[in-house]
């Protein structure tokens, strides 16, 4: 277990592009100075990036001779989430925050290119980043750089992203499903209002919306088979405009995570059967809208899969690379992985006592930023390489 000397002198470079990243984060296809910024250290390296789908991708040819095309993946968005005081570097932006870390995971990128450009003679093949907008909002950025022909002659894909709940020195590296289909659902009910004191006069779409609400929790629990994940969870109740008004509308918002098709397809049709017999129970007319999200990132079996695992251990050791349940999350990774072999693992970057991902006291151990930019170069290297 050991972090390539390398890779440990560029630290400092790493957590100085953390750290700016951090204090000037901007929102999904507004990330305008993030690739100023990227585009500034690129550009002082030699190479010549180039702007698509609202990213930056950057190609980087090795001097060993022929090999495999192979891609690295950082996303770039911030989140709508004012952050707590407390660091040095707290963000300028107000409303606005890396409350998922996905500072890191460009500062980590820039850190395998660097490390990269100074082996180039020791790297076969060609290595692309991409830099890349909007991940936090569906239908999301990879699509953008995919149509945009940033995977033309890619031949796998890695990425990763930080995970609080992992110690510094960890990495989940896993086959199978890793992050899960994440839907959202809308129910509008339509019922008829009217005066608070006179409720047999109305339809109350309030009441059919609490009901909605109560009678989906049983998809899961009792719908679908209980060794398989499945979360709904109802995010918004919107109704009424007055104390003494009965609404005649209301409106349900939430989200479906699922880690297959059989389940989604399940959990879909039982929402169909529950918001309509909710409706008719009161006399009501309500109306199911379910739009698919991201789809699952399940990481193949075999290559190259494989390959990260023991590049992972070669970096934490044997014993830091770790397996476990997936996280309902959801990916727009999972798009390269349609496309082209595609391996995504989790870094440990705190532990038990650190905030969630998404919370306005989110913050990260920077010491994990040499294991990624670490595990990510010797990865791509081998693969690029043919490994």
């Amino acid at each position: 277990m050991a972090v390539d000397p390398e890779v440990m002198a560029l630290e400092e470079a790493v957590v100085r592009d953390r750290r700016h990243l951090h204090a000037h984060p901007e929102l999904s296809f507004r990330e305008r100075e993030t690739v100023a910024y990227l585009r500034a250290q690129v550009e002082a390296l030699g190479l010549s990036p180039q702007e698509r789908g609202g990213g930056l991708v950057v190609d980087l040819a090795g001097g060993a001779g022929p090999g495999r095309t192979v891609a690295v993946r950082a996303d770039m968005d911030a989140l709508p989430v004012e952050e707590a005081e407390g660091l040095p570097f707290r963000s300028q932006a107000p409303g606005v925050m890396h409350a998922c870390g996905h500072d890191a995971h460009m500062a980590i990128a820039l850190g395998v290119l660097r490390r990269l450009v100074a082996g180039r003679d020791r790297l076969a093949g060609r290595v692309r980043f991409l830099f890349q907008p909007a991940e936090e909002t569906p239908p999301g950025g990879a699509l953008e750089l995919i149509r945009a022909g940033a995977l033309d002659g890619v031949e796998a894909i890695v990425g990763l992203h930080v995970n609080s709940l992992l110690p510094v020195g960890r990495a989940q590296v896993q086959s199978g499903p890793l992050l899960a289909n994440s839907d959202v659902f809308e129910v509008e009910i339509e019922g008829v209002g009217g005066h608070g004191s006179q409720p047999h006069l109305t339809v109350d779409a309030a009441l059919v919306a609490a009901q909605t609400v109560v009678h989906l929790q049983t998809v899961v629990s009792r719908r679908v088979d209980p060794l398989q994940p499945a979360v709904v969870s109802v995010g918004r109740i919107e109704a009424g405009t007055a104390h003494n008004i009965i609404p005649g509308r209301a409106r349900v918002v939430g989200t479906v995570r699922t880690l297959s098709e059989g389940v989604r397809e399940r959990v879909r049709a039982e929402m169909e059967r529950i918001v309509r017999a909710s409706a008719d129970l009161a006399g009501a007319s309500a109306r199911l809208v379910y739009t698919e999200g991201y789809p699952a990132v399940v990481n193949p079996e075999g290559w190259p899969t494989t390959v990260l695992a023991e590049t992972a251990a070669e970096v934490v050791g044997r014993a830091g690379v770790v397996q476990g349940p997936p996280w309902l999350a959801g990916e727009d990774f999972a798009y390269y992985q349609r496309h082209v072999p595609g391996a995504f693992f989790f870094l440990g970057c705190g532990g038990p006592d650190r905030a969630p991902h998404h919370s306005s006291a989110f913050a990260l151990d920077e010491g994990c930023l040499v294991y990624g930019v670490d595990i990510l170069a010797r990865a791509a290297v081998r693969l690029a390489a043919g490994g």
